[in-house]
């Protein structure tokens, strides 16, 4: 049997389609729209795009090694006491997200999929497969991304344009 070549960057093409909808929607938002809230219990825009950012950066740059080590700064975004960001230094962050997991998608062939990344974290051992990863980060952009557009179109705010 032939080995499959196929880069993951055309499976999973349409990714990078999403990818662009996040950043037309934060891209032109104010500190003032970013700061909104769909309730004062749930995370502001601007934090949910934080977020997404910080587990692309969290799964592929610290879980699987992808990336350059001025990566690493990102995956903390998410924090409590971080800066609040503007909509540039957020679509900065989503667009470098997206490249590194760009880079690694177009390098990676569906053989790589079965890969299995062990260690610990927070003194739990985990045990991931590339497969699981991909697609963990894809619901994550699709679940937040949907988080995001609701709390926009809430206050009147154009949404992610799907």
């Amino acid at each position: 049997m032939a080995e499959d070549h196929t880069s993951l960057a055309t499976i999973y093409k349409g990714w990078d389609v999403y990818q662009q909808h996040l950043v037309q929607a934060i891209a032109p938002l104010s500190l003032e729209q970013l700061a909104l809230h769909a309730a004062p219990h749930l995370r502001s825009v601007g934090m949910i795009a934080a977020h997404i950012v910080s587990a692309r950066v969290g799964w592929f740059h610290m879980v699987m090694g992808e990336g350059s080590t001025d990566l690493a700064p990102l995956a903390i975004w998410q924090r409590a006491n971080e800066a609040v960001r503007s909509a540039s230094e957020l679509v900065n962050g989503l667009e470098r997200s997206w490249q590194m997991m760009q880079d690694a998608l177009a390098r990676w062939s569906t053989a790589d999929l079965e890969y299995i990344f062990q260690g610990t974290w927070q003194g739990q051992e985990y045990s991931f497969s590339r497969q699981w990863i991909i697609w963990h980060v894809i619901e994550h952009d699709l679940h937040h991304g949907g988080e995001l557009s609701f709390s926009l179109g809430m206050h009147n705010i154009a949404a992610i344009d799907i």
